[in-house]
């Protein structure tokens, strides 16, 4: 059934913005070649439109990180959306050495001058990484994770360590230890969760992109409440070493961004295997930024052929009437950009909620179980063992993760094994078959990144339940391994200027690029839509 005979079409009018860009082919080019400038390139990169305002000269790395270093300053004590900010001097060194190569006539490299912000979960050597926790308050790793190691070989500067909910534990960040960030668009609200430091930075402008990690849709669920671009990666695509385990076969490291294609460039950055983590993948990983292509060159039916199948489930009661328009409205824009567009039914969708949660709170209990005071952790002063691991953990742990550690003990322990998890396993089997069935017959498959639009501050702390099934719409993305990008489709009317609404689309494994080319073109296709939230000053949204 064709969408468009069930609603009217939106009249919409384009923004466009102009950037420059280079163009690279693979890991080994980002590194050994100079990538070459191009006259036609994509828009709405701020990433792109960085690299080409140091190599022309207009402004120095310097000057660029001063700039994003104020805006920073200013919005942050409202926002807090960070949980440690290196001192300037420490950021502006590495952007002098940046100035210092361009000068020299070396390549800075593709990602020069880009300030990114990392959740607080994923290591970093030169900055404490407490993954939301007072168990692991202070705590400085020897080492950069693998994501953000690359993203510094590339000529990125890590701009800090962004707020998150206690070991990814939460979707509101009010499960944090250390603060609750506020929702860019209303700051009342929150900004989602996990990852809602992360994604709170990138739409208030205080980073150009960002990593956060999705477990559950920690980084599609925060994109969609802050009107930003979100992506999870197929499982095994990006290296999870230096990321702090919650549940291991579910936990991705994922990016955000401003728009699909800074979100993209930055995916290609720290994509690929690593010998570090047997589970990441040895698929190539193809020139993402091939798949970005300028608005005025393409045809009037840019995606004609495509087949995009709305998940029913997903658009049914428990949705928010406005979500569902949003979707909707989406789905009809897709239809005018020549896709065919049909309802798919997944009646496995709603089993998703309770296998995952039993899944990832057994798997979180185990991993859970090295901060005891003596392997991990800040330790507790006792006479005896046991009550140094037990001080240890009451004092370090937060309310949430110690319910999630009982849950999954339980579930885990004798007599319960077979009830809970060894049926959650069978049903994830269910959830992926369906999925591979579903994509069989279309090729992206679209659905609300979250049943509402943010929610206020509050508003669920004291009704896990409630919080959980916020999870609905992405939970078994992760149980499949799949890919999935969310972007900004829409508005709610709510709050000072609307609430943003998220788009998420799913693809088939390691076809994340196909699932940038569609958003990308769906992002510059889409008119009346200006996703810059109220705390952004007019006319300070690019350098």
């Amino acid at each position: 059934m064709l969408l468009s005979t069930l609603h009217t079409p939106r009249t919409l009018s384009r923004l466009s913005l102009t950037r420059h860009s280079h163009s690279y082919t693979s890991r080994a080019s980002l590194t050994d070649q100079t990538p070459t400038l191009t006259t036609s390139p994509p828009p709405h990169s701020e990433i792109l439109s960085t690299r080409q305002t140091l190599l022309s000269r207009h402004a120095s790395a310097v000057d660029l990180a001063l700039s994003r270093l104020a805006r920073l300053r200013l919005t942050e004590p409202r926002l807090r959306a960070f949980l440690h900010l290196p001192d300037d001097d420490t950021l502006l060194s590495q952007a002098r050495r940046l100035d210092a190569l361009i000068a020299a006539g070396d390549d800075p490299g593709p990602l020069a001058g880009v300030l990114v912000g990392v959740k607080d979960n994923i290591c970093t050597k030169d900055m404490p990484s407490t993954g939301g926790s007072r168990v692991l308050a202070g705590y400085r790793p020897p080492f950069d994770a693998t994501a953000v190691k690359r993203v510094r070989e590339l000529g990125a500067i890590v701009v800090g360590k962004t707020n998150m909910d206690e070991f990814g534990m939460g979707s509101t960040t009010e499960a944090s230890a250390f603060q609750v960030t506020a929702n860019p668009w209303d700051e009342s609200r929150v900004p989602g969760g996990s990852s809602g430091g992360s994604a709170a930075a990138v739409s208030a402008r205080q980073c150009v992109v960002s990593l956060g990690s999705d477990t559950g849709g920690s980084v599609r669920q925060p994109a969609s409440f802050c009107g930003v671009v979100g992506l999870k990666p197929t499982y095994g695509r990006v290296s999870r070493f230096g990321l702090m385990a919650y549940a291991s076969s579910l936990d991705t490291i994922g990016c955000f961004g401003s728009s699909v294609a800074d979100t993209g460039i930055l995916l290609h950055a720290i994509a690929g295997h690593d010998r570090f983590d047997a589970t990441s993948s040895k698929q190539d990983v193809p020139d993402f930024q091939s798949q970005f292509v300028s608005v005025s060159s393409l045809e009037s039916k840019p995606l004609k052929g495509l087949r995009v199948g709305l998940i029913r489930e997903t658009i049914d009661k428990g949705v928010d009437a406005g979500v569902i328009s949003a979707i909707r409205a989406a789905a009809m824009h897709f239809e005018e950009l020549g896709c065919s567009v049909n309802e798919v039914s997944l009646p496995s969708f709603s089993l998703g909620l309770p296998a995952y949660y039993i899944l990832a709170v057994s798997e979180s209990s185990s991993n859970l179980s090295r901060y005891d005071g003596i392997r991990y952790g800040n330790q507790v002063y006792a006479d005896e063992l046991d009550s140094l691991y037990g001080g240890s953990r009451a004092e370090g742990f937060g309310s949430e993760v110690k319910m999630r550690i009982l849950m999954g003990t339980y579930a885990l322990s004798a007599g319960y094994y077979d009830a809970y998890y060894k049926r959650a396993q069978q049903v994830r089997t269910i959830i992926r078959n369906s999925f591979k069935e579903a994509l069989s017959q279309n090729d992206i498959l679209i659905s609300p990144a979250a049943p509402s639009v943010a929610y206020k501050i509050g508003e669920k702390k004291n009704d896990p339940l409630a919080m959980y099934a916020g999870d609905i719409m992405t939970v078994n993305v992760n149980l499949a391994g799949l890919p999935a990008l969310v972007l900004p489709c829409g508005f709610v009317e709510d709050g000072p200027a609307g609430l943003p609404v998220g788009l998420q689309m799913i693809g088939a494994a390691f076809n994340e690029g196909e699932l940038l080319r569609v958003g990308h073109i769906f992002e510059q296709t889409l008119e009346n839509c200006r996703f810059v939230p109220p705390i952004v000053a007019d006319g300070d949204i690019a350098f």
